[in-house]
């Protein structure tokens, strides 16, 4: 009888994306006025609000969570944006935490300095199963602003996709139990370790 080695679980925050040598996909849902051209274009069309925060998530399954798989308001269409990899490591790297950690910020008062003049932040959301369950351990969101917010629309995007079709399959095929089937169509992500950045586990 074979002895089964243990695997060990994921590192409480890690990065997991599909990824290339030269690019990351991250995920965002929008109303088709918004979704529609943007994946139809390659670019977010003239309507796409450069003035406010936007958040990216690499992980296809808590974006699956947030959008409630494409179907609620104003996140019917489910994006896959594939930028460029520089691109992420520079947002990573010059990212906030989005939540005060003594350990990493010292002072509360130092914290918010450097959130308000970082173009990125950093949240870690207990990543998602099928069920669309909360896991024990952590996928990241990184929210843009400002420069980063340019950056992302002038100069990080390859290409856009909509991939609503694709979360209303897998969702199909969670409800009905076929569960192998459902994971065989995720999207291959893999520990991505390109950059360092501020909290990572």
């Amino acid at each position: 009888m074979e002895d089964h080695i243990p695997i060990p679980p994921p590192p409480r925050e890690q990065i997991r994306a599909l990824h290339t040598e030269s690019t990351v996909t991250v995920y965002q849902a929008y109303d088709p006025e918004l979704g529609l051209p943007a994946a139809r274009d390659g670019r977010f069309p003239a309507a796409w609000k450069r003035e406010r925060m936007t958040w990216v998530k690499p992980s296809f399954l808590w974006m699956m969570y947030r959008s409630g798989w494409g179907t609620k308001e104003g996140q019917r269409t489910v994006l896959a944006v594939e930028i460029r990899r520089d691109g992420f490591d520079w947002a990573v790297e010059h990212a906030c935490l989005s939540h005060y950690v003594r350990e990493v910020h010292g002072e509360p008062a130092d914290w918010k300095r450097e959130l308000k003049r970082a173009p990125a932040r950093v949240q870690w959301d207990p990543e998602r199963d099928l069920h669309l369950r909360a896991l024990p351990y952590r996928s990241l969101q990184l929210g843009l602003v400002g420069e980063a917010v340019r950056r992302y629309a002038d100069e990080w995007i390859v290409g856009v996709r909509d991939v609503t079709p694709l979360a209303h399959r897998v969702h199909a095929l969670v409800r009905g139990g076929q569960l192998d089937a459902a994971r065989a169509l995720l999207p291959a992500e893999r520990v991505y370790a390109g950059t360092g950045g501020p909290g990572r586990g």
